[in-house]
């Protein structure tokens, strides 16, 4: 039988898994077993136990949280559920390494990359194979160069502020590598990641998972990605898992309602419904020429200074009404523009003209600009209740008006109203989301830029937080430009799209026009890395 096979030797067993925080149950009686070589995907909303499963086989989950049952993993003589932590030290990076959705919040931000790659070579691999400290590093450049990292030596010396997100993706997945584990947990490993780069991160876990025969938990909202990645998948709703099998059979023949409802909601073929432009749109804001090069590190005190050219000569216009898609690789510029747009940085050169509002053009309270970061973990103040984040932007935040305009935003997004009471931390990546866009939407601006807002969604609550920025654009003619990289969101929701590549616009046009014929390669290369539920 071949490693990746259904039913070859287990390598994880799990039984009856719980996990509770103070007596509520949020993991519900779960069991599953995963070969080796095997991969296994977990699929399911935000909140529906995924990430809590992963972490719980660990020992990682946070304080008050509590887990019970049993799990059984292979070269680990006990039960991991019931271990201590001296105990699954020994687990973590040896025998199971792990990819958290966020690689901002796995990396040491102080600490250089190849470093953090060789701390786990140092601190998890069997104590008498330990290499010495230059060993570490030079093994960790290598692995960050079969990790198909552009020049790895340099990558090494960077820290991960100074990687896009696609390479800081890569670092991480180095150091969960680095001691070549028999179990590899991917936590949403291309959230957020343009989809030529996310395509070429599942192709190295599959490649690792084919060649050494690692086995794979993969956990997504991306049904498509699952079913292009895994042999079998487990479908979870409310803590537990509700159907199981061959990917092919679940995803092709559901048997449950819930799996019918996700598959219906991954389907972004059919566009929004358009409004009809308004009669003569007014310009809200217009970019010009922008430039914007960046300082190299010297090398060496008296070397040179070299510079980098992060986006070139670029020109666009958002008009009331317009709906602009914003896509291209990692590094090609595009949360660089957004920065641009909304006076978050200056350009070297070029102009930027903002007529959304008589506010500063910053995204501050009585601005008709507003911004949707990528990372909702370090755009929301962890020490402020929702209520008063969505609030924040309204000229009256503590009146009853701005109290019940909070509620309507909530549920806009899909959060439930007791959501207001409580604190970021307390969310999933995606429920996290979902706050910041009804931060951004309260005030009602002209402008809304918004970088990557739905790529932490699970696949309904995508396609309701679509249908609200199609609803409010139309309703108050705002201009929507969206950075993301999935381009079914930008066909579904856009009505222009702007192809960026290494800081210049190589294609742009009506967005049906450049799905049906596009013009550049680079296009064509994007279109065909999108993974299809077929």
């Amino acid at each position: 039988m071949s490693p990746g096979s259904p039913g070859s030797s287990a390598l994880l067993e799990v039984e009856d898994l719980t996990v509770e925080a103070g007596g509520t149950p949020l993991v519900r009686g779960v069991g599953f077993t995963v070969g080796r070589g095997e991969r296994v995907g977990i699929i399911g909303e935000s909140g529906s136990g995924k990430t809590l499963t992963a972490l719980a086989l660990l020992g990682l989950l946070g304080e008050g949280l509590r887990a019970g049952g049993s799990a059984r993993l292979a070269g680990a003589p006990f039960d991991l559920l019931g271990a201590g932590d001296r105990e699954l030290s020994t687990v973590r990076g040896r025998l199971a390494g792990m990819v958290f959705q966020e690689p901002m919040t796995a990396l040491n931000p102080v600490m250089r990359t190849g470093a953090q790659v060789a701390e786990a070579l140092r601190l998890h691999g069997p104590r008498s194979e330990r290499p010495g400290r230059d060993a570490a590093r030079a093994t960790a450049v290598e692995l960050l160069g079969r990790l198909r990292l552009p020049d790895p030596a340099r990558a090494a010396r960077a820290y991960p502020h100074q990687l896009s997100g696609g390479q800081r993706q890569r670092a991480v997945l180095a150091g969960a590598l680095a001691n070549d584990p028999a179990l590899l947990i991917c936590d949403e490993p291309t959230t957020a990641l343009d989809v030529t780069v996310q395509k070429e991160i599942v192709d190295l876990i599959t490649g690792v998972s084919d060649e050494r025969g690692t086995a794979v938990l993969y956990i997504s909202h991306d049904l498509a990605l699952v079913a292009s990645v895994c042999h079998r998948v487990l479908v979870m709703h409310d803590g537990r898992i509700v159907e199981s099998g061959p990917v092919e059979q679940v995803l092709r023949q559901p048997e449950h309602p819930y799996t019918q409802a996700l598959l219906s909601a991954s389907d972004l073929s059919v566009p929004a419904p358009r409004p009809p432009a308004p009669a003569e749109p007014r310009t809200l804001l217009r970019a010009r020429g922008l430039t914007r090069r960046y300082a190299r590190p010297r090398r060496g005190l008296l070397g040179p200074r070299a510079h980098f050219t992060a986006l070139e000569d670029l020109d666009l216009e958002l008009r009331a009404g317009a709906r602009v898609g914003v896509v291209g690789e990692s590094g090609s510029g595009k949360t660089t523009l957004l920065r641009l747009l909304s006076g978050l940085d200056r350009p070297t050169s070029g102009t930027v003209e903002n007529a959304a509002g008589d506010g500063p053009r910053d995204g501050a309270p009585g601005s008709g600009l507003q911004v949707v970061f990528q990372d909702p973990m370090g755009s929301l103040d962890p020490r402020m209740r929702v209520r008063d984040i969505v609030a924040e932007p309204l000229p009256d935040r503590r009146s009853p008006a701005a109290a019940d305009r909070v509620a309507e935003l909530l549920a806009d997004v899909g959060l439930p109203a007791e959501a207001a009471g409580r604190y970021p931390h307390q969310f999933s990546g995606g429920q996290r989301q979902r706050i910041a866009i009804a931060r951004a939407l309260a005030p009602r601006p002209s402008v809304l830029l918004a970088d990557e807002p739905v790529s932490a969604l699970d696949v309904s609550v995508r396609a309701q937080v679509l249908d609200v920025l199609s609803r409010v654009t139309a309703e108050r003619d705002m201009a929507l430009c969206i950075v993301t990289h999935d381009l079914g969101v930008v066909r579904y929701l856009c009505d222009e799209v702007v192809v960026m590549r290494e800081g210049r616009v190589v294609e742009r046009g009506p967005v049906e026009r450049v799905w049906e014929a596009p013009g550049h390669p680079y296009t064509r290369q994007l279109l065909d890395a999108v993974p299809v539920l077929r």
